[in-house]
Protein backbone atom coordinates (compact mmCIF):
# COMPACT_ATOMS: atom_id res chain seq x y z
CA UNK A 1 0.00 0.00 0.00
CA UNK A 2 1.23 3.36 -0.64
CA UNK A 3 2.45 5.27 2.41
CA UNK A 4 3.32 9.53 2.98
CA UNK A 5 6.25 9.70 5.02
CA UNK A 6 8.88 12.42 5.96
CA UNK A 7 12.22 11.42 3.77
CA UNK A 8 15.07 12.00 5.06
CA UNK A 9 18.80 11.97 3.45
CA UNK A 10 19.54 8.27 2.96
CA UNK A 11 16.17 5.88 3.16
CA UNK A 12 15.67 3.63 5.80
CA UNK A 13 15.15 -0.01 3.73
CA UNK A 14 12.40 -1.39 5.72
CA UNK A 15 12.05 -5.35 6.48
CA UNK A 16 15.71 -5.82 5.49
CA UNK A 17 17.81 -6.72 8.09
CA UNK A 18 21.22 -7.69 6.72
CA UNK A 19 23.02 -7.83 3.51
CA UNK A 20 22.79 -11.74 3.94
CA UNK A 21 19.20 -11.83 3.50
CA UNK A 22 19.21 -9.19 0.30
CA UNK A 23 21.47 -12.05 -1.02
CA UNK A 24 18.48 -14.82 -1.07
CA UNK A 25 16.07 -12.24 -2.65
CA UNK A 26 16.59 -12.90 -6.32
CA UNK A 27 13.92 -10.18 -7.95
CA UNK A 28 13.59 -7.50 -5.33
CA UNK A 29 15.33 -5.55 -3.00
CA UNK A 30 17.78 -4.70 -5.16
CA UNK A 31 19.51 -1.40 -7.33
CA UNK A 32 19.21 0.44 -10.04
CA UNK A 33 18.44 -2.35 -12.97
CA UNK A 34 15.64 -4.43 -10.67
CA UNK A 35 13.59 -6.42 -12.03
CA UNK A 36 12.29 -10.25 -12.31
CA UNK A 37 14.26 -13.28 -11.53
CA UNK A 38 15.77 -15.48 -14.35
CA UNK A 39 18.76 -17.23 -15.06
CA UNK A 40 20.49 -18.11 -18.94
CA UNK A 41 21.81 -21.52 -18.11
CA UNK A 42 20.82 -24.57 -16.38
CA UNK A 43 22.21 -25.48 -12.79
CA UNK A 44 23.12 -23.66 -9.66
CA UNK A 45 23.93 -20.19 -9.40
CA UNK A 46 26.30 -20.27 -6.26
CA UNK A 47 30.19 -18.75 -6.58
CA UNK A 48 32.56 -20.78 -5.96
CA UNK A 49 35.75 -17.74 -5.28
CA UNK A 50 36.61 -18.21 -9.20
CA UNK A 51 38.28 -21.70 -7.80
CA UNK A 52 36.81 -23.32 -10.63
CA UNK A 53 35.81 -22.68 -14.30
CA UNK A 54 32.16 -21.96 -13.98
CA UNK A 55 31.85 -18.45 -12.11
CA UNK A 56 28.36 -16.81 -11.25
CA UNK A 57 27.56 -13.62 -12.55
CA UNK A 58 24.79 -11.39 -10.85
CA UNK A 59 23.11 -8.68 -13.39
CA UNK A 60 19.52 -7.14 -13.30
CA UNK A 61 16.08 -7.24 -13.84
CA UNK A 62 14.97 -8.59 -17.40
CA UNK A 63 13.49 -4.88 -18.11
CA UNK A 64 16.75 -2.93 -17.39
CA UNK A 65 20.32 -2.92 -18.89
CA UNK A 66 22.50 -5.17 -16.82
CA UNK A 67 20.86 -8.09 -18.13
CA UNK A 68 21.31 -8.17 -21.64
CA UNK A 69 24.72 -6.83 -21.04
CA UNK A 70 25.67 -9.31 -19.15
CA UNK A 71 24.86 -11.80 -21.20
CA UNK A 72 26.93 -10.39 -23.96
CA UNK A 73 29.50 -10.22 -21.62
CA UNK A 74 28.68 -13.57 -20.82
CA UNK A 75 29.28 -14.62 -24.86
CA UNK A 76 32.22 -12.62 -24.73
CA UNK A 77 34.31 -14.47 -21.53
CA UNK A 78 32.93 -17.23 -22.74
CA UNK A 79 34.51 -17.16 -26.44
CA UNK A 80 38.01 -16.09 -25.10
CA UNK A 81 38.53 -17.93 -22.00
CA UNK A 82 37.91 -20.69 -20.67
CA UNK A 83 35.34 -19.89 -18.20
CA UNK A 84 31.66 -20.13 -18.25
CA UNK A 85 29.59 -17.61 -16.82
CA UNK A 86 26.33 -18.47 -15.45
CA UNK A 87 24.27 -14.64 -15.47
CA UNK A 88 21.34 -14.72 -13.02
CA UNK A 89 18.83 -11.92 -13.30
CA UNK A 90 18.15 -10.22 -9.63
CA UNK A 91 17.08 -7.02 -8.05
CA UNK A 92 20.39 -5.71 -8.74
CA UNK A 93 22.77 -3.49 -6.55
CA UNK A 94 21.95 -3.88 -3.05
CA UNK A 95 21.31 -7.67 -4.08
CA UNK A 96 23.85 -7.78 -5.35
CA UNK A 97 26.36 -6.96 -3.20
CA UNK A 98 24.70 -9.18 -0.76
CA UNK A 99 25.84 -12.03 -3.23
CA UNK A 100 29.18 -10.77 -3.69
CA UNK A 101 29.54 -10.61 0.50
CA UNK A 102 28.22 -14.39 1.09
CA UNK A 103 30.09 -15.34 -1.85
CA UNK A 104 27.08 -16.52 -3.99
CA UNK A 105 28.43 -14.24 -6.83
CA UNK A 106 31.90 -13.93 -8.82
CA UNK A 107 30.85 -10.94 -10.18
CA UNK A 108 28.17 -8.71 -10.36
CA UNK A 109 26.96 -5.62 -11.75
CA UNK A 110 25.63 -2.42 -9.44
CA UNK A 111 25.91 1.11 -9.05
CA UNK A 112 28.78 3.41 -8.09
CA UNK A 113 26.92 5.28 -5.38
CA UNK A 114 25.68 1.68 -3.03
CA UNK A 115 29.18 0.13 -3.78
CA UNK A 116 30.53 2.91 -1.71
CA UNK A 117 27.66 2.68 0.85
CA UNK A 118 28.20 -0.83 0.90
CA UNK A 119 32.52 -0.44 1.13
CA UNK A 120 31.62 2.07 3.67
CA UNK A 121 29.01 0.94 5.98
CA UNK A 122 26.66 3.66 5.39
CA UNK A 123 23.83 5.17 3.15
CA UNK A 124 21.30 2.53 3.68
CA UNK A 125 20.25 0.76 6.99
CA UNK A 126 21.33 -2.94 5.70
CA UNK A 127 24.56 -1.13 4.99
CA UNK A 128 24.92 0.87 7.90
CA UNK A 129 27.47 -0.23 10.61
CA UNK A 130 28.26 -2.90 8.35
CA UNK A 131 30.88 -2.32 6.03
CA UNK A 132 31.69 -5.06 3.13
CA UNK A 133 34.93 -5.24 3.19
CA UNK A 134 35.38 -8.08 0.86
CA UNK A 135 33.58 -5.86 -1.90
CA UNK A 136 36.51 -4.79 -4.74
CA UNK A 137 36.03 -3.09 -7.92
CA UNK A 138 36.76 -3.75 -11.48
CA UNK A 139 35.72 -1.58 -13.98
CA UNK A 140 32.99 1.34 -14.46
CA UNK A 141 30.89 0.99 -17.58
CA UNK A 142 28.46 3.57 -18.56
CA UNK A 143 25.99 6.06 -17.11
CA UNK A 144 22.98 5.12 -15.09
CA UNK A 145 20.30 7.28 -16.05
CA UNK A 146 18.22 8.63 -13.71
CA UNK A 147 14.85 8.75 -15.79
CA UNK A 148 11.33 10.07 -14.16
CA UNK A 149 8.84 9.20 -16.62
CA UNK A 150 4.96 9.65 -16.55
CA UNK A 151 1.92 9.37 -19.23
CA UNK A 152 1.66 12.43 -21.40
CA UNK A 153 -2.11 12.69 -19.83
CA UNK A 154 -1.14 13.04 -15.93
CA UNK A 155 -0.36 16.84 -16.22
CA UNK A 156 3.23 16.36 -14.75
CA UNK A 157 6.12 17.99 -17.35
CA UNK A 158 8.46 19.43 -14.37
CA UNK A 159 9.71 17.53 -10.83
CA UNK A 160 7.40 19.99 -8.64
CA UNK A 161 4.46 18.87 -10.23
CA UNK A 162 5.08 15.48 -8.24
CA UNK A 163 3.76 17.01 -4.89
CA UNK A 164 0.64 15.13 -3.79
CA UNK A 165 1.24 12.29 -6.55
CA UNK A 166 1.45 8.27 -6.05
CA UNK A 167 5.43 8.12 -7.49
CA UNK A 168 7.18 4.21 -7.91
CA UNK A 169 10.40 5.05 -6.28
CA UNK A 170 12.01 1.46 -6.97
CA UNK A 171 11.84 -1.84 -5.46
CA UNK A 172 12.14 -1.09 -1.90
CA UNK A 173 15.77 -0.86 -0.03
CA UNK A 174 17.25 -0.69 -3.81
CA UNK A 175 19.67 1.69 -5.52
CA UNK A 176 16.56 3.10 -7.06
CA UNK A 177 14.50 4.02 -4.06
CA UNK A 178 17.72 5.66 -2.81
CA UNK A 179 18.28 7.60 -5.89
CA UNK A 180 14.55 8.57 -5.94
CA UNK A 181 13.93 9.75 -2.43
CA UNK A 182 17.19 11.84 -2.22
CA UNK A 183 16.15 13.39 -5.57
CA UNK A 184 12.65 14.14 -4.19
CA UNK A 185 14.35 14.89 -0.93
CA UNK A 186 16.56 17.90 -2.45
CA UNK A 187 13.56 19.23 -4.91
CA UNK A 188 11.72 19.66 -1.77
CA UNK A 189 9.00 17.35 -2.52
CA UNK A 190 7.77 15.19 0.55
CA UNK A 191 3.76 15.19 0.72
CA UNK A 192 3.43 12.36 -2.44
CA UNK A 193 2.57 8.39 -1.95
CA UNK A 194 5.35 5.94 -2.88
CA UNK A 195 5.00 2.81 -4.57
CA UNK A 196 7.92 -0.15 -4.53
CA UNK A 197 8.67 -2.39 -7.73
CA UNK A 198 10.54 -3.01 -10.22
CA UNK A 199 10.76 -1.25 -14.04
CA UNK A 200 8.44 -3.68 -15.76
CA UNK A 201 5.64 -3.33 -13.15
CA UNK A 202 6.07 0.10 -12.56
CA UNK A 203 5.54 0.99 -16.40
CA UNK A 204 2.05 -1.78 -15.89
CA UNK A 205 1.35 0.31 -13.02
CA UNK A 206 1.77 3.56 -15.26
CA UNK A 207 -0.20 2.29 -18.13
CA UNK A 208 -3.21 1.28 -15.75
CA UNK A 209 -3.65 4.43 -13.77
CA UNK A 210 -2.09 2.80 -10.90
CA UNK A 211 0.87 5.63 -10.72
CA UNK A 212 1.21 8.58 -11.31
CA UNK A 213 4.93 8.71 -12.03
CA UNK A 214 7.78 6.14 -11.68
CA UNK A 215 11.70 6.39 -11.28
CA UNK A 216 13.78 4.16 -13.44
CA UNK A 217 17.96 3.72 -13.03
CA UNK A 218 19.56 2.20 -15.92
CA UNK A 219 21.34 2.54 -19.21
CA UNK A 220 18.98 4.63 -21.97
CA UNK A 221 17.17 2.99 -23.91
CA UNK A 222 15.49 0.95 -20.92
CA UNK A 223 13.45 -1.55 -22.30
CA UNK A 224 10.42 -1.20 -19.84
CA UNK A 225 10.16 1.71 -21.16
CA UNK A 226 10.47 1.13 -24.98
CA UNK A 227 7.70 -1.08 -24.14
CA UNK A 228 5.47 1.90 -22.37
CA UNK A 229 6.53 4.11 -25.22
CA UNK A 230 5.15 1.81 -27.72
CA UNK A 231 1.77 1.19 -26.67
CA UNK A 232 1.42 4.81 -24.46
CA UNK A 233 1.64 8.35 -24.76
CA UNK A 234 4.94 8.91 -22.23
CA UNK A 235 6.60 11.94 -21.19
CA UNK A 236 10.23 11.97 -19.73
CA UNK A 237 10.25 14.11 -16.76
CA UNK A 238 13.44 16.73 -16.90
CA UNK A 239 15.70 17.13 -13.98
CA UNK A 240 17.08 20.33 -14.79
CA UNK A 241 18.06 23.58 -13.64
CA UNK A 242 18.86 24.72 -10.36
CA UNK A 243 16.81 21.60 -8.81
CA UNK A 244 19.74 19.55 -10.76
CA UNK A 245 22.43 22.14 -9.26
CA UNK A 246 21.02 21.35 -6.06
CA UNK A 247 20.80 17.68 -6.31
CA UNK A 248 24.50 16.74 -7.63
CA UNK A 249 25.47 19.44 -4.30
CA UNK A 250 23.45 16.96 -1.59
CA UNK A 251 24.62 14.03 -3.43
CA UNK A 252 28.53 13.81 -5.14
CA UNK A 253 27.87 10.94 -7.13
CA UNK A 254 25.14 12.22 -9.35
CA UNK A 255 26.33 13.91 -12.58
CA UNK A 256 24.58 15.77 -15.76
CA UNK A 257 23.06 13.38 -17.85
CA UNK A 258 20.82 14.06 -21.00
CA UNK A 259 18.91 11.66 -22.32
CA UNK A 260 18.80 11.74 -26.35
CA UNK A 261 15.25 12.80 -28.41
CA UNK A 262 14.27 10.10 -29.84
CA UNK A 263 15.50 7.40 -27.54
CA UNK A 264 11.61 6.72 -26.75
CA UNK A 265 8.76 7.05 -29.18
CA UNK A 266 6.98 10.13 -29.04
CA UNK A 267 10.20 12.33 -27.40
CA UNK A 268 11.65 13.86 -29.94
CA UNK A 269 13.14 16.57 -28.19
CA UNK A 270 16.61 15.83 -25.52
CA UNK A 271 15.49 15.35 -21.90
CA UNK A 272 18.31 17.00 -19.51
CA UNK A 273 19.12 14.77 -16.31
CA UNK A 274 21.38 13.39 -13.80
CA UNK A 275 23.04 10.07 -13.77
CA UNK A 276 25.10 7.61 -11.45
CA UNK A 277 27.79 5.07 -13.06
CA UNK A 278 27.11 1.38 -13.78
CA UNK A 279 30.38 -0.95 -12.68
CA UNK A 280 31.28 -4.34 -12.21
CA UNK A 281 32.21 -5.57 -9.05
CA UNK A 282 33.71 -8.76 -7.74
CA UNK A 283 35.25 -9.95 -4.21
CA UNK A 284 38.54 -10.12 -2.58
CA UNK A 285 38.13 -14.06 -2.20
CA UNK A 286 38.17 -14.13 -6.15
CA UNK A 287 41.64 -15.30 -7.59
CA UNK A 288 43.68 -12.51 -9.01
CA UNK A 289 44.71 -14.30 -12.21
CA UNK A 290 40.66 -14.92 -12.75
CA UNK A 291 39.52 -11.50 -12.24
CA UNK A 292 42.39 -10.79 -14.58
CA UNK A 293 41.35 -13.07 -17.12
CA UNK A 294 37.98 -11.91 -17.41
CA UNK A 295 38.97 -8.33 -17.32
CA UNK A 296 41.11 -8.92 -20.25
CA UNK A 297 38.58 -10.67 -21.86
CA UNK A 298 35.72 -8.25 -21.76
CA UNK A 299 37.80 -5.35 -22.46
CA UNK A 300 40.05 -6.74 -25.02
CA UNK A 301 36.73 -7.60 -27.19
CA UNK A 302 34.91 -4.09 -26.83
CA UNK A 303 34.01 -4.32 -30.74
CA UNK A 304 31.93 -7.41 -30.21
CA UNK A 305 29.44 -5.68 -27.56
CA UNK A 306 26.18 -3.87 -28.80
CA UNK A 307 24.87 -2.45 -25.76
CA UNK A 308 26.66 0.85 -24.82
CA UNK A 309 29.69 1.21 -27.02
CA UNK A 310 29.56 4.73 -26.84
CA UNK A 311 30.45 4.48 -23.01
CA UNK A 312 32.00 1.36 -22.34
CA UNK A 313 35.66 2.05 -23.26
CA UNK A 314 39.74 1.23 -21.69
CA UNK A 315 39.79 4.84 -21.25
CA UNK A 316 37.19 5.71 -19.27
CA UNK A 317 37.22 1.96 -16.79
CA UNK A 318 37.88 3.78 -14.13
CA UNK A 319 36.30 7.05 -14.17
CA UNK A 320 33.70 6.85 -11.05
CA UNK A 321 35.68 4.24 -9.36
CA UNK A 322 34.32 4.28 -5.70
CA UNK A 323 35.88 1.72 -3.99
CA UNK A 324 39.14 -0.51 -4.01
CA UNK A 325 39.99 -1.98 -7.16
CA UNK A 326 40.73 -5.84 -7.50
CA UNK A 327 44.20 -6.95 -7.39
CA UNK A 328 43.46 -8.57 -10.85
CA UNK A 329 41.97 -5.64 -12.61
CA UNK A 330 44.42 -3.67 -11.35
CA UNK A 331 46.75 -5.57 -13.06
CA UNK A 332 44.87 -5.36 -16.37
CA UNK A 333 44.54 -1.81 -16.47
CA UNK A 334 47.79 -0.58 -15.38
CA UNK A 335 49.62 -2.67 -17.66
Amino acid sequence: MPTDQTRRRFIQATGVTSVAALAGCAGGGGGGDGGDGNETDDGGDGGDGGTSNRLSWHAGGTGGTYFPLSNEIKTIVEANTDFSLNVQSTGASVENVGSLSDESADFALIQNDIASFAKNGEGIDAFEGNPIESLQGVATLYPETITLVTLAGNDISTIDDLSGATINTGDLGSGTQVNANQILESAGISDYSEQNAGFSQASEQLANGDIDAAFVVGGWPVGAIEDLANTNDIEIVPISGDTRETIKSDASWFADDTIPGGTYSGVSEAVETVAVQAMIATHSGVPADTVETVTAAIFDNLDDLSIKTDFITVDSAQDGMSIELHEGAAAYFDA
